[in-house]
């Protein structure tokens, strides 16, 4: 029988690595995740670091310590995202040629984001002691675009993946207190596409090869190429792909000094990432094929992950109701672009983000109808890191308000099921990006983004 259930355990934290690896857009700001817990996201993850929930392996490892049996949860939520683009450009040069296209259709689709955790309290002589595992998404982001829409020589595909192995342990010195630290295993996929208007490349080559005058530029319809390489004639794209493992830590503390209250402190530190892979080129006309810019070869980039702190509170005003609350900040800072090179280190481009540090606040609160049931819901606000000035359709985010409601069941001492629905409310994001010939961006995109996200979540929590 033991044989058994230590095989059930190594085929469902398999099973949960495969399935978070598909992980796709980020429901928080930025490309965070908070999807660790059922239960967290039906209260807008007020007091998510102070339950008796085992999430806080990765979360709050000194919340480990509210557990007295050994307990394995799952939770699966479902992000839908829902956006719409209006708006266009223009090709350097040309102010007169806009950019063809439509709006790209809704870049987002409904994922699947899994998580699963397991904590083991010690006995005996280590009865103070409890020890946990995790495998969980703390980051994740996917756009995908229409190939001809407006906007495709800044976005067509953006897919970053990340699954976290967390080995946690929490000490209680006191019946009060109790601590906790964690080790971060992290690997990161990410792939990124755009076209390339390879048309306007060829349009400067030959400027730059012939004597400069109106007559001899591709702008000018009675151009003797023209209408064979003109801008917007010649399309191609550009992918690249990588992928990396790193590592990082968790620190928490909790302190309870009654039934009542409860409060908890934790720190994750940022991952340092040198994402390494292939650059393909696709599409890349003949008068270009030696341009060593367009060639495919081996290259990468760099990714932090940012380093996130997260306070909570709890307070039971009787026995049946309490009352929750959330601040977390997230250090974006640390993301400035991600700069693609060649493996001989030459820059290839760069995606700027100039990201802003974020902060996020939640209240929320819970009801236990009956030993069986509770009910719970919350408000929240959310930061976006992005700003007027370099927001991309790669992401297009702004600041958010969250809604939330949830109930538990305990079905038995042993078994109990949560069910969660979030819907999220996004302040239109503006994209006003301007011609960058260096980075290799030869035309405007200006334009709104309007959208929202429904989220909808379940999750198995067994003690044994």
């Amino acid at each position: 029988m033991k044989t058994t259930t230590r095989s059930f355990r190594a085929t469902a934290l398999a099973l949960a690595v495969l399935g978070t690896l598909a992980a796709g857009q980020a429901s928080a700001s930025g490309f965070q995740l908070r999807e660790q817990s059922v239960k967290n996201l039906g209260k807008s993850n007020a007091g998510s670091i102070v339950g008796k929930d085992a999430s806080n392996v990765s979360l709050n490892p000194a919340a480990m310590s509210n557990f007295d049996k050994t307990t394995i949860q799952s939770d699966i939520t479902v992000i839908d995202l829902t956006a719409d683009f209006a708006g266009g450009g223009n090709v350097l040069g040309s102010p007169a040629a806009p950019l063809s296209g439509g709006n790209g259709g809704d870049p987002g689709d409904p994922t699947v984001v899994p998580n699963m955790a397991i904590v083991f309290p010690l006995s005996g002589t280590f009865d103070k002691v409890t020890l946990g595992a995790s495998v969980g998404a703390p980051f994740g982001l996917k756009t995908e675009y229409e190939s001809g829409w407006v906007g495709r020589y800044r976005a067509l595909t953006s897919d970053l993946k990340t699954v976290d192995l967390t080995l946690s342990i929490a000490v209680q010195p006191t019946d009060s207190l109790s601590i906790g630290a964690g080790f971060i295993y992290e690997r990161a996929e990410a792939t990124l596409s755009k076209a390339i208007d390879f048309g306007t490349a060829i349009c400067a080559q030959a400027a730059a090869s012939v004597p400069t005058s109106p007559a001899n530029t591709c702008f000018n319809p009675n151009w003797a190429l023209y209408p064979l390489y003109h801008p917007q004639s010649a399309d191609g794209t550009f992918t690249v792909e990588g992928d990396d493992t790193s590592t990082g830590w968790v620190l928490g503390m909790q302190f309870t000094p009654n039934e009542k209250f409860a409060f908890g402190m934790s720190y994750r530190s940022e991952i340092e990432h040198a994402l390494e892979g292939t650059l393909d080129f696709q599409g890349v006309p003949a008068l270009l094929g030696a341009d060593p810019r367009f060639v495919d070869g081996d290259g990468g980039a760099k990714l932090t992950t940012p380093a996130v702190w997260t306070i909570s509170m709890r307070y039971g005003f009787t026995d049946q109701f309490r009352v929750l609350a959330d601040f977390q900040q997230t250090n974006w800072t640390s993301l400035h672009d991600i700069t693609i090179t060649r493996a001989s280190g030459t820059v290839v481009g760069a995606e700027p983000f100039l990201w802003k540090n974020t902060k996020f606040y939640s209240v929320g609160a819970e009801y236990d109808i009956s030993d069986a049931f509770t009910l719970r819901a919350g408000v929240g606000s959310d930061e976006s890191p992005t700003n007027n000035a370099a927001r991309t359709p790669r992401l297009p985010d702004n600041d958010r308000m969250l809604y939330s409601i949830g109930a538990s069941w305990n079905v038995s001492e042993h078994l109990s099921i949560d069910a969660a629905f979030q819907r999220i409310t996004i302040d239109n994001p503006t994209i006003n990006l301007p011609v960058d010939a260096a980075a290799g961006n030869t035309s405007t995109l200006v334009g709104e983004f309007s959208g929202h996200a429904n989220l909808y979540g379940v999750s198995m929590q067994y003690r044994f």
